[in-house]
């Protein structure tokens, strides 16, 4: 469906976009992680053919985005952050002046808005000015006026940005109902929301790609970076220091639980050299070692590994290899 080639953007001497690629298939929902100011919503206007790359070429169901800009548009739904209504307007009235710049005319115009309020939920709204609703159905409104020409794919950019949890939780239900029926692009730095939607996630971080698959996938090829969880019957100041001092520790966490024993999160350079100088520590201060066990992999692992490093462009973007 997307179709990214060394896609670059440049403003001036900053460099928002550095020479991405990737492919989305159709039906995929696909999230687009990274901080603020990563590069995700240059990359997304620059998918729906709002501004023109610096170098690189975008092609949607085979069509060129700036040499077909016609043919990318009738296949796109686009929801940018600033969500993008008439608030002087009715919720009816606003989404059939929409319908209408889009081409749908008499009785085929009045049906698709009927439908697409009843999928975002907004139907008993439909006579509210625009400026009387909250955010969250602010979001519903401009999400439906994306869904109006019923678009092969949709690119949301931060939808959820700004709405209390039930907003988010109805924002969230609505985008999973398009699961299958549409390629979504979705932007988010909310990793729970990326995990709930989405099939795929890519991961850029100051405009490089680096890393791209599922869940699964990004966990599996992670997995060395695990952490080994250590209970600890010690005084937790001394051992947190005896510990960082052991050559193979990386990061260091620790928590006290109710009884006063001492839960340490260690993320290791090497396991098996670790476990074997912990043992000597413990024995050496006669410390009490309760349990040694393998920390689970998260996605928020993951993500803070890669958005805290210097970035390197990923290889394996398009099929996760």
């Amino acid at each position: 469906m997307f179709q990214v080639e060394n896609l670059t953007k440049r403003y001036g001497e900053v460099t928002a976009v550095d020479n991405i690629s990737f492919t989305i298939e159709p039906g995929e929902i696909c999230g687009f992680l990274g901080p603020n100011g990563a590069g995700k919503t240059s990359t997304m206007r620059i998918l729906t053919g709002f501004m023109p790359p610096t170098e690189g070429r975008v092609t949607v169901a085979g069509f060129d985005v700036f040499k077909n800009p016609m043919e990318v548009k009738r296949r796109v739904g686009y929801l940018p952050e600033t969500t993008p209504i008439y608030t002087d307007m009715r919720v009816a009235e606003y989404l059939d002046f929409v319908a209408e710049v889009k081409g749908l005319r008499g009785n085929a115009k009045t049906r698709k808005v009927a439908d697409i309020m009843e999928v975002t939920r907004i139907t008993d709204r439909q006579r509210y000015l625009i400026s009387s609703l909250s955010k969250g159905y602010r979001q519903r409104v401009g999400l439906a006026q994306a869904l109006l020409n019923d678009p092969e794919a949709l690119v949301l950019d931060e939808p959820s940005i700004g709405l209390d949890p039930e907003q988010i939780i109805e924002i969230r239900s609505i985008i999973k109902d398009l699961s299958g029926k549409r390629t979504v692009i979705l932007s988010t730095h909310i990793l729970p929301e990326a995990q709930s939607i989405c099939s795929r996630m890519m991961i850029i971080n100051r405009g490089k790609l680096v890393a791209a698959d599922s869940t699964e996938g990004l966990t599996k090829k992670f997995a060395t970076s695990g952490r080994i969880n250590v209970k600890l019957l010690a005084p937790p100041d001394e051992a947190k220091s005896a510990i960082e001092a052991i050559d193979s520790v990386d990061v260091v966490s620790v928590e006290n639980d109710e009884t006063g024993v001492s839960v340490f999160s260690v993320a290791p350079k090497n396991k098996t050299g670790f476990r074997k100088a912990l043992t000597r520590l413990a024995v050496k201060k006669d410390w009490e070692l309760l349990e040694l066990s393998e920390g689970a992999v998260t996605l928020e692992d993951i993500y803070i590994k890669l958005v805290t490093e210097e970035p390197t462009q990923t290889k394996f973007a398009e099929n996760g290899e």
